[in-house]
């Protein structure tokens, strides 16, 4: 069965969502903020990927994909990640400008061309923001890491990933010299204001406001 753009776009946000929320169900208001859609739309869409039995809706409890919803949207999401691994490491894009593409490419509905696409770039487990992706079985490799913030200590860490993919905040990453596979050492912690005072790469000294130290994902070097 073919769906439209549309549906995998609300699948797919329903997946992030949920994730976000540790798992529990999606409420109409969150979706009409993340798809920038009007309620009354959202709520007709919802009755239409019911109708596909691809969500459950429970009044007061939100939305949740079912088995069938879930698997698609995780195919979605293992689409967009090998296109944003491609375009940043065969076309040289940047890493802040790949999701919009990324977002149009993961429509195509070509299984073998997604496969190929795997093989052509090497079975990458992880795209160019950090983020996992998922297998042909629609299984993650996680890593253990967490917002540098939450660690709120002094010690070597590796930066794994981003919480935020904004355009702009990717940028300020990448004016400040930071990317995925470098080493932050947290040198000072400000009791007034949570920020850092760290060295990236054992050479390049910068200052992280606790927003971005809330945006990094690290983990603790042994």
């Amino acid at each position: 069965m073919q769906f439209s753009v549309t549906e995998e776009n609300y699948l797919k946000a329903i997946y992030m969502l949920r994730e976000n929320n540790d798992g529990g169900g999606v409420g109409t208001n969150e979706l009409s903020q993340q798809l920038q859609n009007k309620a009354a739309s959202v709520t007709d869409m919802l009755k239409r990927l019911a109708e596909k039995k691809l969500i459950n809706y429970q009044k007061y409890k939100g939305v949740v994909l079912t088995s069938r919803g879930e698997k698609l949207a995780i195919k979605i999401i293992r689409k967009h990640r090998l296109w944003e691994t491609f375009l940043v490491e065969k076309l040289s894009f940047k890493w802040d400008e790949v999701h919009e593409i990324a977002e149009q490419l993961e429509h195509i509905q070509s299984d073998e061309l997604i496969n190929r696409l795997e093989n052509f770039i090497g079975n990458p487990r992880f795209d160019p923001h950090g983020d996992p992706i998922p297998d042909s079985k629609g299984q993650f490799n996680f890593l253990k890491s967490k917002p540098l913030s939450q660690f709120n200590q002094k010690g070597n860490y590796l930066l794994t990933g981003v919480s935020e993919h904004s355009k702009s905040f990717l940028q300020h990453l990448t004016s400040v010299g930071l990317k995925i596979g470098d080493s932050i050492k947290v040198d000072e912690l400000n009791a007034f204001d949570n920020s850092y005072k760290v060295t990236i790469n054992k050479k390049n000294i910068q200052f992280f406001s606790n927003k971005v130290a809330s945006h990094i994902l690290v983990v603790l070097k042994k």
